[in-house]
Formats: C-alpha cells, sequence, structure tokens
C-alpha cells in the first residue's frame, strides 16, 4: 500500500487540485443541499501527469472516493472501512448553512476542502488541521486515464 503524505512534499505550501475534481466536489455539494456532503480526495504525483511543471514528488488532488450515505460503521466509529487508511490526505465538507471555515464536525485530514454556497470556485477554500487557510492552485489537466470501477484491490474509485 502506498501512503501519501501532503504536507511533507508541497511545493511552497501549495495545494494543487485538478479543475475536474474542483467541478465534480461542487457538484456533489449542489445535489446534496440543504445536507452535508463529505467526500475523501486522493492524490496522484505529479510525475504521472502529463503536462505538469511540478516537482515529481509533489501531490496534486485527482481523485475522490463515492460518498457513502447510510453507513453505519462510518456514523457510529467516524471511519470508512472502504477506504484505505493512508491513501486519502485530503476530504471535502460541504457546509450548506454555515460559514467557510473548519467546524467541530468536520472529519480531518491533512488538506480539509470546504465550499458554501452557491457552490462555485469562489465559494470553495482549503484548510489545514489547526483551521489556517491554506493557498490551493487549480490545475487544467486530466489524470491519466484509468477504470471508474474497483482498483486493483476491490475498491471503488473516481477520477476527476
Amino acid at each position: 500500500m502506498t501512503e501519501y503524505k501532503c504536507r511533507q512534499t508541497l511545493h511552497g505550501d501549495v495545494l494543487y487540485v485538478t479543475r475536474g475534481l474542483v467541478d465534480t466536489i461542487l457538484g456533489f455539494a449542489a445535489e446534496s443541499d440543504p445536507d452535508r456532503v463529505t467526500v475523501p480526495l486522493a492524490v496522484t504525483r505529479a510525475r504521472d501527469l502529463p503536462g505538469v511543471d511540478l516537482p515529481d514528488e509533489t501531490p496534486v488532488f485527482t481523485h475522490f472516493y463515492m460518498p457513502s450515505e447510510g453507513d453505519a460503521v462510518n456514523a457510529v466509529f467516524g471511519m470508512q472501512l472502504g477506504i484505505p487508511s493512508g491513501e486519502t490526505p485530503g476530504i471535502f465538507v460541504s457546509h450548506p448553512v454555515q460559514q467557510l471555515r473548519l467546524t467541530r464536525e468536520d472529519e480531518f485530514r491533512e488538506a480539509i476542502f470546504i465550499a458554501v454556497p452557491p457552490w462555485e470556485e469562489d465559494s470553495l477554500a482549503a484548510f489545514e488541521r489547526s483551521g489556517d487557510k491554506q493557498e490551493y492552485t487549480i490545475l487544467d489537466i486530466e489524470p491519466p486515464e484509468e477504470s471508474l470501477g474497483p482498483d486493483d484491490e476491490g475498491r471503488s474509485r473516481s477520477r476527476w
């Protein structure tokens, strides 16, 4: 299993995320409104992305794991068993009726993306676990092609 660490390999302390992923997570938030949605986010190393001018080890948020509604284990224990530990250093959380900031109810990861209505790029922000805002850059690139079905280990992973 490959464990991805974001903070240790950030290029200039900036997070990188693909435009397709941003559009997708904002779409999830709009569809779920007025309910909150939480989406685990995975990264791809810059060396594996075509046309990226970043150091090879730089993590770029490119993928998500489908949010699972009605997951009793997650509701009780706060963990999703279908997502391997260490493979989702980021999380997206929508705040339909709250401010653009971390709350005690949010799930914390190395990087937390939060959005509020009207679910547009201007209403999206990134944060560190400490609650400090984190700068991010949206990249107009496509991740390498891969199946939207289960990966080699049977997990559902989607790319954008």
